[in-house]
């Protein structure tokens, strides 16, 4: 089979598609056949040896976190899903190995895909709803008539968040550059503040929640605009010197893998509370290219590698 490997950390032309052997499932596992791979910023940062842990790495990796794909060979003791099964998935947490023609992973990590949802559809929600899920149903328990902040509501997490703060009847306030003011008012944003020229904390004050996808000063500026007794979830780490007020909780979600948060998803799209995010779908061959396009920090919604070859 064909992967996109790296041998030491660098720039996006590290990146070397190779031909490896197909990798065969251990006993509880599943052989996926890809047929369309999700591209995250996390990818772009382990490669570039920006991750935590990335001084544990072993070489080669092969990249890729989120996938969909048809079932392909069971391991010993799988009895839930069937050769053929169409599925959709997250790796483990620590491992990767998604950019590739074939993928082994435990088969309580992958859910079977609807025929409603193509293949690039599934891949762009996986690993983006679990984040979301989480960080505001399991850990800010987000409830109607609260108010919230997204930080930077036009990437793929951010996209899925907004529409499950909109779906549970919070007040959605999301940061975003101009040009994707309209896509996050159609995914249910209430107000949407242009961070180029507004500073969040003129435009929104008293948040019960502030879900940060950015990290950085946005992550210290961000203690502004909560209530007393609010919450800062975040996904990515804010300065060294952070103080934490009394008043205020900080939380980094563990973000566990499981078939029980991507069923979840499923249900969400099925209700119609959730669609997938705006896809920019490319060649398997122009991963590369992917990556340079993500570190830009810049891509709404998902970047899909499809068809997997």
């Amino acid at each position: 089979m064909q992967a996109w490997q790296i041998d030491e950390f660098g720039p996006a032309d590290s990146l070397m598609l190779r031909e490896v052997p197909d990798p065969a499932p251990g006993p509880g596992e599943v052989l996926v056949t890809v047929k369309a791979a999700s591209v995250n910023p996390a990818d772009a940062k382990l490669r570039a040896g920006r991750s935590p842990g990335a001084d544990a790495i072993g070489f080669p990796l092969t990249l890729g976190r989120d996938f969909s794909g048809t079932v392909a060979q069971l391991g010993e003791g799988v009895t839930d899903l069937a050769v053929g099964d169409a599925v959709f998935g997250v790796l483990d947490r620590g491992h990767e190995g998604a950019c590739a023609g074939k993928v082994a992973l435990s088969a309580g990590l992958v859910a079977r895909k609807p025929e409603a949802l193509s293949d690039v559809e599934a891949a762009a929600l996986a690993l983006t709803g679990l984040t979301a899920l989480v960080a505001l149903e399991d850990v800010a328990q987000l409830a109607r008539g609260q108010r919230i902040l997204i930080h930077g509501g036009a990437g793929g997490v951010g996209s899925f968040a907004v529409q499950y703060a909109r779906h549970v009847g919070a007040e959605v306030f999301v940061t975003a550059s101009a040009r994707n003011h309209d896509y996050l008012r159609d995914l249910g944003a209430d107000s949407v503040i242009d961070y180029t020229a507004t500073s969040f904390e003129e435009a929104v004050a008293d948040c019960d929640v502030v879900f940060d996808t950015i990290g950085g000063e946005v992550h210290r500026r961000s203690l502004k605009v909560l209530k007393p007794g609010g919450l800062l979830v975040h996904i990515a780490p804010g300065p060294a010197d952070m103080a934490t007020p009394e008043t205020i909780r900080i939380v980094r979600p563990h973000v566990g893998r499981d078939r029980a948060h991507l069923t979840r998803i499923l249900d969400l799209v099925a209700s119609g509370a959730v669609r997938p995010p705006e896809i920019a779908t490319m060649a398997f061959a122009d991963l590369p290219a992917a990556h340079e396009r993500i570190e830009t920090g810049h891509v709404r919604g998902k970047i899909v590698l499809s068809p997997v070859t």
